[in-house]
């Protein structure tokens, strides 16, 4: 009558007569069959949650515990069973690793023994997960870190360092640094900012050596600012000058001895190699002549002093070469080929050899040539994680080929390593290198190989860990920049909602993370995989199905 239809009169939401279904409503429509949820991760009884799930009529299902002794806690045979429940329903499984640094970081720092040991529980995590596969290509999500990184903070001038992980490559020893305020007693570190105008006299060519005066001087009273990176590079010169530093107080001694007995050791020296005696001519020798016998103690203790100097001093190369540029191993080399040949010009002179260890050492003293021992800890994670996450997808690529397990390296929000989209792009790119790297060694084309590194191999966008970004400054559009450089990779999709501040795992729809803006984005580059509601906090305090 009178033209209604009653099957749209009711809209099945919040409210029959509100479009936008309510307040929970993101403003977006997925199909119930592509919005999936997770298992409880605190329970080895896997089988029980994935039922659960299936009973509550969910498709995509992701298998996982957070501790890897719950996840060794699971039964070879379950991983079967949850196949074969997969292939009865209709239900799509992924699986979450357990927490597993890759990088081989941990409580106590760095070694590449624990690396190996992720590297070989990250394989049994693949090996598991090809058990739970009925279709191929299963995603597995693994934490990109679960190390302290380093924290951003969204100025007008843009993103600046706030807060930085630093590791010592030597030792293995982590440390935080924060940005800090200096007081300087000198006029000099109290210059900040070049003054208004001075870039401009520079570029047009007026300017062609920078003066204190071009500089403008920071109150006292404000102190200078001096950020992580600053201080990273202090650290590095400091260490440095204080090595090279000890070793002239050591060499002081030998050079005093020397010095004070010079011409008797040089006579006794002169008139030992004529003599050309051998060792039982020698001690009789000194025997009979106390005088030379001094000379000749005089002469050992010093040379005692100067060996122990040239070890330590060696000690010293040898790290400023490991740890240096390109450019610092270039003047390395230079200064080892110059020590040399003023060594090979003085052998029988000590006091000769004495100053051409003190040149040695006033080379290596200058600030230019201190090495990166401490760096962040991102940079140095990055090379070592993408060691590993090549690796692994590599050594699942032999075993199962083109249905090889899928390597999807999850976002981690701030505090955490690879917490931005840049950090994040870099680590799969290098991960994708190492790929292929192995692959080559193991006869493929290059082709063949950048084909599967990027089928492996690519990002879990979780949009929960990007949005706690707001809390530091980053706008809704700053973090769009974040998502924009990560895209590119994503092969498997987290939501989870919150207010910017703490993860705290709410369903899509009550925080503010802008999921509408984001799965508009996703469908314009064509992403077809499953979408994760992570919320398990909400289910833990309200015991609701988030679903």
């Amino acid at each position: 009558m009178g033209n209604y239809n009653i099957e749209n009169v009711y809209r099945g939401g919040y409210s029959s007569f509100t479009p936008n279904y309510g307040d929970v409503f993101t403003g977006y429509r997925v199909p119930a069959s592509s919005l999936g949820a997770p298992t409880n991760p605190f329970t080895a009884n896997q089988i029980a949650e994935v039922n659960k799930l299936l009973n509550q009529g969910i498709i995509p299902i992701e298998v996982g515990t957070i501790k890897p002794e719950d996840f060794e806690g699971i039964p070879k045979q379950h991983f079967k069973e949850i196949k074969q429940m997969a292939k009865l329903t209709g239900a799509k499984v992924s699986l979450h690793s357990p927490l597993i640094e890759a990088s081989g970081m941990g409580e106590h720092g760095w070694s590449e023994a624990n690396r190996q040991a992720a590297e070989y529980q990250l394989k049994d995590v693949i090996e598991k997960a090809h058990e739970l596969d009925a279709r191929g290509n299963i995603p597995i999500t693994i934490h990109s870190a679960n190390i302290p990184g380093t924290e951003y903070k969204m100025t007008p001038e843009g993103r600046k360092i706030e807060k930085l992980g630093a590791i010592n490559q030597e030792t293995g020893q982590m440390t935080s640094i924060k940005e800090e305020v200096r007081y300087y007693p000198e006029r000099r570190a109290m210059l900040g900012e070049l003054k208004p105008g001075v870039e401009e006299k520079i570029h047009r060519g007026e300017i062609k050596e920078l003066k204190e005066e071009h500089y403008q001087e920071i109150p006292l009273e404000k102190g200078k600012i001096i950020s992580p990176e600053s201080q990273i590079n202090m650290l590095n010169n400091s260490e440095w000058d204080n090595s090279v530093s000890q070793l002239l107080f050591q060499k002081e001694r030998a050079d005093e001895i020397l010095q004070q007995n010079a011409p008797q050791i040089k006579h006794l020296l002169k008139e030992l190699a004529e003599r050309k005696m051998t060792r039982e001519e020698l001690n009789e020798y000194l025997n009979e002549a106390p005088a030379q016998r001094q000379a000749y103690n005089h002469f050992l203790n010093s040379q005692e002093y100067l060996k122990d100097v040239e070890e330590h001093l060696s000690s010293l190369f040898s790290k400023a070469y490991k740890y240096g540029s390109q450019e610092q191993k270039k003047y390395l080399t230079e200064i080892r080929n110059n020590y040399q040949k003023q060594l090979d010009a003085v052998q029988n002179d000590p006091l000769e050899q004495s100053q051409a260890v003190q040149n040695l050492i006033h080379q290596l003293k200058t600030p230019a040539l201190a090495p990166e021992v401490y760096v962040p800890v991102t940079d140095f994670a990055m090379k070592e994680s993408a060691k590993t996450f090549g690796n692994i997808a590599f050594d699942s690529f032999k075993k199962f080929g083109d249905k090889a397990p899928v390597i999807s390296i999850e976002n981690l929000y701030p505090g955490y390593a690879f917490s931005t989209g840049e950090e994040m792009d870099k680590l799969i790119l290098s991960s994708k290198k190492q790929f292929v790297e192995n692959a080559i060694k193991d006869g493929r084309s290059k082709s063949e190989a950048e084909k599967y590194a990027d089928k492996l191999i690519g990002l879990t966008f979780d949009v929960g860990h990007l949005n706690i970004h707001r809390k530091h400054g980053f706008s809704e559009e700053d973090l769009r920049k974040e998502f924009e450089v990560m895209s590119k990779h994503i092969k498997h999709v987290h939501l989870t909602d919150n207010f910017g501040s703490y993860d705290s795992h709410l369903p899509p729809g009550m925080g503010n993370v802008p999921f509408k803006q984001y799965f508009e984005e996703l469908k314009k580059r064509g992403y077809k995989g499953e979408t994760i509601v992570e919320a398990g906090g909400f289910a833990k305090s309200f015991e609701r199905s988030p679903y």
